[in-house]
């Protein structure tokens, strides 16, 4: 068991640029390292492992789940998240899953399952709530409050992303709302609470996937536009609504370090919190803390708001015929 101050010793599935960031992101976690790295591609994987200095470059996937490691990131493509966690969650590893966990409810049920019946970690790779600015943002609106958040708009469109990329591709569990929504449910689901309902317009691409996407949301505390999209360019920034003022998170909302807070009475006040190491580290640090605790599901993003954004990004793809190869009526009951 490690204790209160043991180093945990880290391994990746994946080697992408979000398995980069995470290393950078890694360097910057105190008695944290990473040791191992495996993906399909082994060309990559050694690619990746010569990059960052790792030794580790298991041949298999249950050669890396059986090598001395506590944890793994877990960031391939949506389309194989559950498979992934499923395994490395039953070879009693503590899983960090990039976003979104899974491409459904149904899958993210028996993840979570599987993690209580394994008794191990699991958190969904949700950064924004761990970075400084806004957890100080949340600190300043207790002391000099707006009153209550009753609306939220956010949305990111990055028309820069080539042919082949990733998102593009229905087998890999692609689109604006899988690739980009996760953060704008969130963000919703922080602020408002509880989803009620989604209405959902929007366009596909040939492959089947939506390129473009506006979903107005319901929830118990108020509403929210959310808007994502892969052949227009938007800025990323993002709106929090109360009857007292209300709240600018400046672009790129998700990587925040800037806020404005507009008060009724005409008073402004900026908040600026820099991010360090890529930002990565945050969520690393604080799942590295939760491990050493004991504990198996974090407070900042608990289950259930892991299951929040399953279920709003689940329907509204769903509303635009956005189904992804080998889900069944079964995965959407």
């Amino acid at each position: 068991m490690i204790d209160s101050r043991g180093s945990i010793r880290w391994g990746v599935i994946g080697p992408g640029r979000a398995t980069a960031r995470f290393a950078q992101g890694l360097t910057a976690v105190p008695d944290a390292n990473l040791t191992a790295v495996w993906g399909r591609n082994p060309d990559r994987s050694r690619t990746y492992a010569n990059r960052f200095s790792i030794h580790g470059i298991p041949s298999t996937l249950d050669a890396l789940l059986s090598s001395d490691i506590d944890a793994v990131y877990v960031a391939t493509h949506p389309d194989s998240h559950a498979e992934l966690c499923l395994k490395t969650l039953a070879a009693g590893k503590h899983v960090l899953c990039e976003k979104p966990a899974t491409l459904n409810v149904h899958q993210l049920k028996q993840v979570l399952a599987a993690a209580r019946s394994h008794d191990r970690l699991f958190m969904e790779a949700m950064k924004p709530p761990l970075f400084p600015l806004y957890q100080g943002l949340r600190e300043h609106l207790q002391n000099d409050p707006i009153g209550p958040i009753g609306f939220v708009r956010a949305g990111h469109c990055d028309s820069s992303t080539t042919p082949d990329y990733p998102l593009h591709f229905a087998e890999l569990g692609g689109g604006g709302i899988m690739g980009i929504g996760p953060y704008e449910a969130f963000l919703a689901l922080d602020w408002l609470g509880p989803l009620k309902r989604v209405q959902t317009m929007g366009r596909l691409n040939p492959a089947g996937v939506d390129n473009f996407a506006i979903f107005q949301t319901e929830h118990e505390r108020g509403m929210a536009q959310l808007h994502t999209g892969l052949d227009l360019l938007s800025r990323g920034d993002a709106l929090l609504c109360g009857p007292g003022g209300y709240v600018l998170i400046h672009a790129n909302w998700w990587n925040p370090t800037h806020a404005s807070i507009h008060h009724v009475d005409g008073r402004i006040v900026e908040l600026h919190e820099a991010y360090t190491a890529g930002g990565f580290n945050y969520e690393t640090s604080h799942f590295c803390d939760l491990i050493r605790q004991g504990l198996r599901e974090s407070p900042a993003i608990p289950h259930e708001l892991s299951l929040g954004m399953a279920a709003l990004l689940e329907e509204a793809r769903l509303s635009l015929g956005v189904h992804f190869p080998g889900e069944t009526s079964a995965d959407h009951s």
